[in-house]
């Protein structure tokens, strides 16, 4: 079977459900979804890009000028507003999943935890200080003690070590099958 055709397959099974990748920053969501949502043949929308858009600002600039707790209504609101779309992979925000409610948006669709390794994360946010507001005020072993138990409750996991968005995205793509017929049943 061609992947165009797993993909129809696929999309039919789905009935247009999202698919949300959430993890941790540099986890590699914003990379991996346009290769999967080229895969299923679905848009591609980066929540944090979507944020910047509506607000005006970087999200460092929400962080220093809102404070974290304005920035995560903002989130919401976006989120809310994503999720009244279909036939999406959504990359979001790392810390998306620190609010209830947001589950109950991300539990409309499929959610996919890219997950890695800590010191890979490290190496990839070693550059990018910056544009990671979160990492200047808070430590990342506080950071991932915190969304661990959240990002456990994923409809799916996967681990990335070294490979490429490319690859990750293939991965997600022959899991999918099996985690929408465990929900369907």
């Amino acid at each position: 079977m061609t992947n165009l055709s797993r993909s129809k397959s696929l999309t039919k099974l789905l009935g247009g459900r999202n698919l949300y990748l959430v993890g941790m920053m540099g986890s590699g969501k914003s990379s991996t979804g346009p290769y999967l949502a080229k895969l299923m043949q679905y848009g591609f929308v980066d929540q944090d890009d979507l944020i910047e858009q509506v607000a005006k600002k970087s999200i460092a600039q929400i962080f220093g000028e809102e404070g974290e707790s304005n920035f995560r209504d903002i989130e919401t609101q976006v989120l809310k507003e994503i999720g009244k779309r279909h036939s999406l992979v959504i990359s979001t925000g790392g810390g998306v999943v620190l609010r209830s409610e947001n589950w109950g948006i991300l539990h409309q669709g499929i959610v996919i935890w890219i997950n890695t390794s800590r010191e890979k994360l490290l190496k990839r946010l070693e550059f990018d200080q910056t544009n990671r507001p979160l990492l200047k005020t808070h430590d990342i072993d506080l950071i991932l003690k915190e969304r661990h138990r959240f990002y456990a409750e994923s409809d799916l996991q996967i681990f990335v070590e070294d490979e490429s968005p490319e690859e990750v995205a293939f991965q997600i793509f022959n899991k999918l099958p099996n985690i929408i017929n465990n929900q369907d049943d």
